[in-house]
Parts: C-alpha cells; sequence; structure tokens
C-alpha cells in the first residue's frame, strides 16, 4: 500500500467525524466565514457570524452594507479593515456578475476580492462538493512536509504536489483529517509523537 493510502486510512479511523468546524447557512455564508477566519481560528469566527449573518445574511444584504458596519461586527477576528472591504466587495460583485449567487466555478470564485486558492478550494468542496483541488492551510502543509510528503512550503506548490500523490475521491477529505490531527496530536510546538498512529511511517518522529 502507498504511503498515502496508509496515512489516510489511519486517520480516517482515528477521526471519523473530522469536518469543516465553520459554522454557516448557505455557500454565502460559508464563503464569508472562510474570508473572516483568515489568521483567526474557527472558534472566534463562530462567535462573530450568528450576528453579522442576522443582519447580513446574503450577498444581497451584505452588497448593501456600511463597511464600517461590517468592521464593527467581525472586529475580533483580526484584520478586520481589509476583511470588511473584501467581504462587502465580494457580496457587491456576485450580486452584479453572478445574480447574486455565489459562482461554482475555481476561476470565478478567484476574481471576488480577497479569495485566493484555499478559500476557493473550501468554498468549491463544502459548499458545491466538487474537488477541484486540495485545500492547504498551515496545518496541512506542515504534517505533509512532515510526513515527507513535500518539501515545499509555498501553500500552493504543496497543494499541487498532493493532488499528484492523493486520489481524487480524498482531496476533500485529506485537509479535515490533517487539521484535526494537528490540533490533536501533531502540535506544532508540542507534538505528541508517542500518541500518533503515524509515527511509525513519519520520518520525524520523535518516538
Amino acid at each position: 500500500m502507498r504511503k498515502i493510502d496508509t496515512v489516510l486510512g489511519r486517520l480516517d479511523k482515528e477521526y471519523p467525524d473530522a469536518d469543516i468546524a465553520l459554522l454557516f447557512d448557505g455557500v454565502f455564508q460559508l464563503l464569508v466565514a472562510v474570508m473572516l477566519s483568515a489568521q483567526c481560528t474557527d472558534v472566534v469566527v463562530n462567535k462573530v457570524t450568528p450576528r453579522l449573518f442576522a443582519k447580513f445574511g446574503d450577498a444581497v444584504a451584505m452588497a448593501k452594507a456600511d463597511v464600517r458596519e461590517v468592521e464593527k461586527l467581525i472586529y475580533s477576528t483580526g484584520f478586520y479593515r481589509n476583511k470588511a472591504r473584501n467581504v462587502v466587495g465580494a457580496a457587491r460583485m456576485i450580486v452584479a456578475d453572478f445574480g447574486a449567487e455565489v459562482p461554482c466555478e475555481m476561476e470565478d470564485l478567484l476574481k471576488l476580492p480577497g479569495v485566493a486558492r484555499k478559500t476557493a478550494n473550501v468554498v468549491m468542496n463544502a459548499g458545491f462538493g466538487k474537488a477541484v483541488g486540495i485545500v492547504v492551510d498551515t496545518h496541512v502543509g506542515r504534517i505533509s512536509r512532515l510526513l515527507g510528503l513535500t518539501e515545499q512550503k509555498d501553500a500552493v506548490k504543496v497543494e499541487k504536489e498532493l493532488m499528484k500523490i492523493v486520489p481524487k475521491k480524498k482531496w476533500g477529505r485529506l485537509p479535515y483529517l490533517f487539521i484535526e490531527h494537528g490540533r490533536k496530536v501533531c502540535i506544532a510546538r508540542r507534538p505528541q509523537c508517542r500518541d500518533c498512529v503515524l509515527s511509525d511511517i513519519c520520518p520525524s518522529s520523535q518516538v
């Protein structure tokens, strides 16, 4: 069995319920939540979005929002000025160019203000059920390097290398497994290698 198959098989057994942690209702709210999660924890985002979505829960409402009001509602997520500007700007483009519906193609998502490939990948997978790439956040990149799956540090390059070795049907699943493992066991500053189900096949294991 290939190493990546072993890795994913073991992590699937370890974290059968691993899934997106953000709370949302519909693709537009997912998009906004992911945009707010940059440099911020999902826990903080989930505390902010109920009030935000109560006022601006869809693209039409957000497109009409005062950026300063959005800034106040998302302040605790950090980088709130840029995020507010991008969220409102994305909503306005969605309304103007895509009939008020979040576009379901990667190339169109990448046209939206504040949307890079990581965000677009999350929306494509969790919002539309389409696997067109692999979400690479800090956990995914770090664990991929520790396991020897890549030596790349740039997220886009990591994604390209993972797409070559990971079965396409697992592209959407891998990020959640790696994120869960990174939070619970393969913790950046204090990895729990003795409790890791991958320690025997991980070249970085400290066991």
